[in-house]
C-alpha cells in the first residue's frame, strides 16, 4: 500500500519573539518540502496562545514562496469568520501562488468562545458554515456568483481570478463522529480523524461504506475519479533514545495542553476530551514518542491496524524549541519515511 504522510500545526505561540516564530517554522516547512513530505496542514485559531497563525492564508502565502512540492493549505478554514466570495478570492491566490498545491480545509469551529469573539453564535455556526461552503464551491467554479440564502446573497458577482486546479481544490475535513463521516462522504472530501488506531479504523471503514453510496452524487466537491484520501493525526517526537524522547516530551505536552485549554479556563470549564499526560497519550495512540526504533513501529503499527494510507504528524508543540523539532523532523525523514516509500 502507498502512503503519504503529511505535517498538521497550531503553530503554537512560545516564549521568542513572533518573527522567529514564523521564520523557524517557514524553515522546518523547507526541510519536510525537500524530504518529500506530501502536505502541510495549517490549523485556524483566535484569540488563544494555541494558533500563532490566526490569518492561514497570509502564512501559507509565506509556505507557498519558501516550499517547491508539498502541498499546503488550513485544516480548517472557520468558514463562519469568512465573508465566502472574499474567500473564493483567497483560494484562488494561493492556489496560483503555490503552483497548484493548495488544499481546502473547511469546518465550523469547535471552540464557541474563539466564535463568540466574532459574535457568532456556536449553536448557529453549522447552518452558516454548510451555506459558506456551497458559496465558495460555486464560486472556485464559476465565473459569476449568484446564491440567495438565509445568510448570503449574491446576484451575479464576477469572479475575476480562478484556481490553477480544476474545477477546484481537493476538500478536507477533520472528523470521526457518524455525522461528521456521513457529511464528508456525501460530498467527497478528504478526511483527518483523531482517536486510537481502532477508532480511526471504524471511522475508515465508515467513511468507504458511505462512500459507495454516494459514488454518483452531484455533490461531490473532489474528484470523483481520485479516491479520497483517509487518514490521522498525531503528535510526534523522536530523539536518540526512548529516555531521552520521554524526558523532553513530558514538559513539552504540559505546554500544549495549557495552550489548547486556555480559552476554556478562562471561561471557567476544562474540556474533558484532552490530556497533559505524554505517556497516556501514547498509550492512547495519540502521540508516537521515542526512538527512531521505536517510532517507525508505532507508525508501522498505525497503517496496519487502521488500513489508512495517510498519517499526519504534529512535529513542533508545546515548549519544543526549533532545535528539538528539527531533529525530530530529521530522524523521521531519514529513519522512518525511507521504510514507507513508494
Amino acid at each position: 500500500m502507498a502512503v503519504k504522510f503529511g505535517i498538521f500545526d497550531h503553530l503554537e505561540r512560545r516564549d521568542i519573539p513572533l518573527a522567529q516564530l514564523y521564520e523557524e517554522r517557514l524553515q522546518l516547512i523547507a526541510a519536510a518540502d525537500a524530504a518529500g513530505v506530501y502536505c502541510y496542514h495549517l490549523a485556524e485559531h483566535h484569540a488563544t496562545p494555541l494558533g500563532s497563525a490566526p490569518s492561514p492564508g497570509i502564512f501559507l502565502s509565506a509556505v507557498a514562496q519558501r516550499t517547491r512540492r508539498i502541498h499546503l493549505g488550513p485544516l480548517v478554514y472557520l468558514l463562519p469568520l469568512y465573508h465566502p466570495l472574499r474567500l473564493v478570492e483567497e483560494i484562488c491566490m494561493l492556489d496560483q501562488l503555490s503552483g497548484g498545491r493548495f488544499e481546502i480545509g473547511v469546518g465550523r469551529g469547535i471552540s464557541p468562545y474563539e466564535l463568540a469573539h466574532f459574535d457568532v453564535n456556536f449553536l448557529g455556526a453549522r447552518d452558516i458554515f454548510e451555506e459558506s461552503l456551497q458559496i465558495v464551491v460555486e464560486g472556485l467554479r464559476e465565473r459569476r456568483l449568484s446564491h440567495k440564502g438565509a445568510h448570503y446573497r449574491f446576484n451575479g458577482a464576477p469572479i475575476e481570478i480562478r484556481p490553477v486546479q480544476e474545477p477546484n481544490p481537493p476538500f478536507w475535513y477533520g472528523t470521526s463522529t457518524p455525522e461528521g463521516l456521513l457529511f464528508a462522504a456525501s460530498h467527497g472530501m478528504n478526511i483527518v480523524a483523531g482517536g486510537p488506531n481502532q477508532v480511526v479504523a471504524g471511522a475508515a471503514l465508515v467513511y468507504q461504506q458511505h462512500r459507495e453510496r454516494f459514488r454518483d452524487s452531484p455533490d461531490l466537491l473532489n474528484s470523483s475519479l481520485t479516491p479520497p484520501i483517509v487518514g490521522a493525526v498525531r503528535h510526534f517526537f523522536a530523539a536518540g533514545t526512548d529516555a531521552e524522547a520521554m524526558e523532553i516530551a513530558r514538559p513539552a505536552y504540559k505546554a500544549y495542553y495549557a495552550n489548547i485549554v486556555k480559552l476554556w479556563r478562562d471561561h471557567g470549564t476544562v474540556p474533558t476530551m484532552f490530556t497533559d499526560d505524554v505517556d497516556l497519550a501514547c498509550n492512547h495512540d495519540a502521540a508516537i514518542v521515542g526512538s527512531a526504533r521505536t517510532v517507525r513501529e508505532k507508525v508501522s503499527r498505525y497503517f496496519k491496524e487502521t488500513g489508512c494510507e495517510y498519517l499526519v504528524l504534529s512535529f513542533a508543540w508545546g515548549s519544543l524549541t526549533y532545535e528539538q523539532s528539527r531533529r525530530s523532523l530529521d530522524i523521521f525523514t531519514s529513519e522512518v519515511m525511507p521504510d514507507h516509500a513508494d
